[in-house]
């Protein structure tokens, strides 16, 4: 199987039934396959979309960054794929995914979704309800190390 090309990607069907925002990005939800539980909000645009059919993991686009990001590819937590939908607008892609390391969060929890909003609209907050389950220190320690140290002139 070759790897799409961006001519090739604009003439798939299957990414043109998609709609894609003035950025050419749609949402993506990774939801966990066994739990049900939302692990995490990125987006795509078609090449990441493509990718991750493809490869059978998520590829997301990193705004940030500006770049393709292979879900994992830092961390080691890697999503992989079992189903992709399209939500009834056909604006919004759902993953369902299995989650390695049972961390999708940056922040070395399970969910990025971890503060829960307790009381009322006065005097309420955001608290958390997810633990961490590995010191992101470590999840990126290697990443880290690999880096080119800066000296000062």
């Amino acid at each position: 199987m070759s790897t799409p090309t961006a001519s090739s990607l604009a003439k798939a069907k299957w990414l043109k039934k998609i709609h894609w925002d003035e950025h050419g990005l749609v949402p993506v939800i990774a939801q966990e396959a066994g739990s049900n539980d939302v692990l995490m909000f990125a987006w795509m645009n078609r090449e990441a979309l493509a990718r991750t059919v493809e490869l059978g993991e998520a590829v997301y686009w990193s705004r940030s960054r500006k770049k393709l990001w292979h879900k994992g590819e830092e961390s080691g937590h890697v999503q992989k794929v079992l189903e992709i939908r399209l939500d009834c607008d056909e604006d919004v892609v759902l993953l369902k995914i299995e989650q390695a390391g049972g961390i999708a969060c940056h922040t070395g929890r399970h969910s990025c979704f971890y503060q829960k909003f307790e009381g009322d609209a006065l005097e309420g907050d955001w608290q958390t309800a997810e633990p961490v389950l590995k010191d992101p220190a470590q999840i990126y320690a290697a990443e880290q190390a690999a880096k080119p140290k800066k000296t000062t002139p």
